[in-house]
């Protein structure tokens, strides 16, 4: 799933390839990508980009007097193409769900992999008409998220900092991926509750939240669209790196599976050594 880093990425890319540009036309080509019908896409064609934002997970591309907002979802990516074919493409064929056409022959296609259909594509005049983006918590990239900040975001919580850490009303932008890194940064368990918080360890979570998300950012400034899904996979420490050795201390990477996702971790550098019971595995075993 593309996260702030990935979709911060994004935002850069088209900043550089949108703005100015006008749209010749936007084809929504699976039935379950547009989320609105009023406006209609046909409303931003001759429209030129004024600007390309980003809210959390969300791309924004500001056009005329609207505003097409874009959430990757898990398997969802864009893809720049300086061309394309004169044939017109064919709805609900493949993984292509959107296709936006430049009046000078690029433009950018959204796809999505898989057979569940999350990608999601809003029409609207105010970004805050989107229901996702309407809840959103702050942005962990604002110099105003500060240790003070994130500390007031965590009092009256109680559950497991993963969790918080991936609420997007709470912080916006971060997912499964990049809380697993965090959390490895900062030496702490997935499973650690929010009350358990210390000073100490709210500012060294503080701190390993802002270094993370920064030092991805870094990685994938200026590399094109195309690039950035192998960037993330490359620059994780213990995301999607089971049974590997930990980079920090050379421990087994472990993991925890759920029935939509999983988490990994460092028993050595977050758990005291302890294993973490894997609750699927542990179903199987009874």
């Amino acid at each position: 799933m593309p996260e702030l880093p990935e979709v911060e990425a994004l935002r850069v890319f088209l900043d550089d390839h949108l703005v100015g540009k006008e749209i010749d036309r936007v084809l929504p080509l699976n039935v379950s990508v547009l989320k609105t019908y009023d406006p209609p896409p046909a409303a931003l064609h001759g429209a030129a980009v004024t600007a390309v934002a980003r809210h959390g997970k969300f791309l924004d591309i500001a056009a005329g007097q609207l505003h097409l907002i874009t959430h990757l979802a898990r398997a969802g990516w864009l893809r720049w193409n300086e061309s394309f074919p004169t044939a017109p493409p064919r709805p609900g064929k493949g993984p292509l769900a959107l296709r936006t056409v430049l009046t000078g022959g690029d433009g950018f296609d959204l796809t999505e992999a898989g057979t569940t259909k999350r990608l999601a594509v809003y029409l609207v005049h105010d970004p805050a008409e989107v229901p996702g983006i309407a809840r959103l918590g702050p942005d962990p990239l604002d110099e105003s998220f500060d240790r003070d900040a994130f500390a007031a975001l965590l009092v009256g919580e109680r559950r497991r900092i993963k969790g918080a850490l991936r609420d997007q009303s709470l912080i916006a932008g971060i997912g499964n991926a990049y809380s697993d890194e965090i959390l490895h940064a900062a030496k702490m368990s997935p499973y650690l509750l929010t009350t358990d918080l210390t000073d100490d360890r709210i500012t060294r979570l503080h701190t390993a939240l802002r270094t993370t998300l920064h030092d991805a950012v870094a990685r994938s400034s200026g590399l094109a669209a195309g690039k950035l899904k192998a960037e993330k996979k490359s620059g994780m420490r213990v995301h999607g790196r089971t049974g590997e050795p930990c980079p920090v201390c050379g421990d087994t990477i472990r993991e925890v599976s759920f029935s939509d996702s999983s988490l990994q971790y460092c028993p050595t550098c977050q758990t005291g050594g302890k294993p973490l019971a894997d609750r699927r595995l542990s179903r199987l075993l009874k």
